[in-house]
């Protein structure tokens, strides 16, 4: 998620586009599979950005914070919907360590494949709300409880190291010592969302809230996605020291062991300063928001592979970054509130 000067907004789209082919297996029956075409937009921004890397924007989403009962796969998701996706195999051209050891004996077991999106692919970030994505679109992010697109190479929005505004309420009857606190004994909140941080700083918390947070990313799965983007990777910079960067890297690993385990390629959501984590942690692509505007496209194409869905809010940003990484990476512009189609002040467009 990002947090540069604006509104809100918090949802993603991710887009890969033809032939698919099996790249190389890690592990026993653990392989990456790559998409082409796509691009698209989300975030969630509000007063001035704190430093580089830290970015984080997304709208309120709607739904109840436990896991909800996991549906059955959604049309498009199929084999054959994901090798329409892309065709290059195994981690070549992939970031270093998204073939982790770790990864593929996660995966392995299960026998999951999980598949790359495809640098350059047409997206459209849509976590503020579906809708049918617009021509030449391969690849949506969308909020983990909306519906897949059909067709698409889709990426899951989860507010991992966050609790939503509306789910304060459940986190406090349910699991009240999973909520950072302050020496008063009160949640620890990002002022700009409103959102309460969720406790990292021990092993055991994490081990904890994976299990809850792993049970939306099954869910993610079980709903046809292909990859998860968990949002407020940066959320030690909130704490007041509370929490550390390694404390975040440490549950995010958890995470990406989890998506991993179900198939899903995983994202890291900006923070710049967390890219030198990116392979023990085991992070497979990124979403970056406004990396135009604050000039950081180039670490995160650099780290990734050019597998990196950029969304900028401003025209002049996202024109800037069209004339350095069109075709490279996946450019969209969008509205600081991601507005479906359709809704006043909707705004879309690629390079």
């Amino acid at each position: 998620m990002s947090r540069h000067a604006s509104p809100l907004v918090r949802r993603r789209a991710a887009a890969a586009g033809l032939a698919v082919g099996v790249v190389a297996a890690l592990g026993a029956g653990f392989a990456f599979t790559s998409a082409s075409a796509g691009v698209g937009p989300q975030h969630r921004a509000a007063g001035d950005r704190p430093q580089a890397g830290a970015h984080r924007s997304a709208p309120p989403r709607a739904g109840a914070p436990t896991p909800s009962a996991r549906p059955s796969a959604e049309a498009g998701t199929s084999g054959t919907a994901r090798g329409a996706l892309g065709s290059s195999a195994g981690p070549s051209g992939a970031p270093s360590g998204t073939a982790s050891a770790r990864a593929g004996a996660a995966a392995a077991g299960a026998g999951h494949q999980v598949t790359l999106p495809a640098p350059g692919a047409g997206f459209d970030y849509q976590i503020g709300g579906p809708y049918t994505p617009p021509p030449g679109v391969a690849a949506v992010s969308r909020d983990r409880t909306a519906p897949a697109a059909a067709g698409m190479y889709n990426i899951c929005y989860v507010n991992a190291f966050q609790a939503q505004p509306d789910a304060t309420d459940w986190w406090q009857q349910n699991h009240p010592d999973l909520l950072l606190r302050d020496s008063g004994g009160d949640p620890v909140v990002d002022q700009d969302w409103h959102e309460a941080l969720l406790d990292v700083s021990t092993a055991d918390k994490r081990t904890r809230l994976a299990a809850i947070v792993g049970g939306w990313i099954d869910d993610c799965a079980a709903k046809g996605y292909q990859a998860v983007e968990p949002d407020n990777l940066d959320s030690y910079d909130r704490s007041g020291g509370r929490l550390s960067k390694s404390s975040n890297a440490a549950f995010a690993e958890l995470l990406a062991d989890r998506a991993h385990g179900a198939g899903l390629a995983i994202g890291q959501k900006n923070t710049t300063a967390m890219l030198d984590q990116r392979t023990a942690v085991g992070f497979d692509f990124a979403v970056a928001e406004e990396c135009g505007r604050y000039g950081e496209c180039g670490a995160f194409a650099s780290a990734y592979g050019n597998r990196v869905f950029v969304i900028e809010y401003r025209a002049a940003d996202f024109d800037k970054a069209c004339d350095e990484w069109r075709g490279r990476l996946s450019v969209v512009l969008r509205d600081r509130d991601v507005r479906p189609a359709g809704t006043s002040g909707y705004v879309y467009r690629r390079c």
